[in-house]
């Protein structure tokens, strides 16, 4: 089901995958529901006039009338999220349309790749930021943009800046910021919910926890409780794991488009270092070409290092570890001469290690 020997079939493969961690979200969401009902009943029987065992009966009973509250509540959550995502964005970033000097340079690299694949160009935007980032927007391709800050553009040259525009091409392409913006928002209910449990059980006063100590409602609320962290926690990882492999597979649809693997390799290294943006939204944070780690443990990483993805890059694509291309070539067309080999090209597999996924 799940084979897969070249980046296109990867690309497939992925979806599969993806489709199948979305519904996990689904259940996630069914899940803290059952706890919000554990919860509530809980809170309606005090003196511990109910075992747990009874609690977790009645719970599970009122789930097959209270799911489609649950579905509704999302549904809506989701309406609004998609209705307001890229207006949210924009004022979170300050996202703007570019000047006419910037206009032009970014097309001009930006429209050859566009008629490569068959899709309309995505609108240009630039983020005032000495940090080197860009990031696609958009849930359709007919409603597509692409944003880079103008630290990118000052420090990048035509190769390097052609090869970013591939990866954010290839997102849009792919369908990732569509499903980048799904996950966030399952997340964002999850982590809403959460909190709102937390709250209740804060602010229901002492009186109100002392008289539920006895019987099953004290522990029914400690489970309901541990539901909801687990269903927060599973979350956020199912997110990231929609996440970091479409990196890898970003950066291999640019190398398909440019036939440029150094160019890809150097753009990440002048972008390494340089790519921490502070004060914006994590759903911003995701979908940049690197975000970078702040945390204790990798764990949590919303994107692979940098090294990882340029070893994949040399060992999958021939790219030279070396490649830093110092002479700017801006004023110039890129040239996309040449093929690169890896698991994408004629004949080629990739091997059961290869960051693009497992062969089966």
């Amino acid at each position: 089901m799940f084979r897969a020997f070249g980046l296109y079939t990867h690309i497939r493969a992925n979806r599969i995958k993806s489709v199948l961690i979305l519904c996990g979200f689904v259940v996630l969401i069914l899940v803290i529901a059952y706890a919000f009902d554990l919860v509530a009943i809980a809170f309606s029987y005090p003196n511990g006039y109910l075992s747990t065992g009874e609690i977790l009966s009645l719970a599970s009973r009122r789930m097959r009338e209270d799911w489609i509250y649950a579905v509704a509540f999302s549904l809506t959550w989701f309406a609004i999220a998609f209705a307001l995502q890229s207006r949210l964005i924009d004022a979170a970033t300050g996202a703007t349309l570019p000047g006419p000097a910037e206009q032009r340079r970014v097309f001009r690299l930006l429209e050859p790749l566009c008629i490569g694949v068959g899709m309309p160009t995505p609108k240009i935007k630039v983020m005032e930021s000495e940090a080197l980032n860009a990031f696609a927007s958009g849930l359709h391709e007919r409603d597509a943009s692409v944003t880079v800050t103008t630290g990118l553009l000052a420090r990048l040259n035509d190769r390097e800046l052609t090869a970013v525009l591939g990866h954010e091409l290839t997102h849009i392409k792919n369908q990732d910021v569509r499903l980048i913006v799904i996950a966030a928002i399952f997340a964002g209910i999850l982590s809403f919910a959460g909190q709102m449990m937390v709250r209740v059980l804060l602010y229901s006063g002492p009186s109100d926890r002392s008289e539920r100590r006895g019987g099953g409602a004290g522990l029914a609320i400690v489970i309901a409780v541990a539901l909801a962290a687990l269903s927060w926690l599973l979350a956020i990882l199912l997110k990231l794991a929609l996440s970091r492999r479409r990196e890898y597979l970003a950066d291999a649809g640019s190398v398909e488009l440019t036939k440029d693997p150094d160019a890809m390799i150097s753009a990440l290294k002048r972008i390494e270092d340089h790519a921490r943006i502070p004060d914006v939204p994590s759903l911003v944070q995701e979908a940049f070409i690197e975000n970078p780690s702040v945390g204790f443990s990798s764990l949590f990483d919303t994107h692979p290092p940098i090294a990882a993805r340029i070893d994949a890059l040399v060992k999958y694509a021939g790219g030279n570890p070396d490649a830093l291309i110092e002479t700017p070539v801006s004023g110039t067309a890129p040239s996309f001469a040449g093929s690169a080999p890896g698991p994408w090209g004629q004949g080629s597999a990739a091997p059961e290690d290869s960051p693009w996924g497992p062969r089966a």
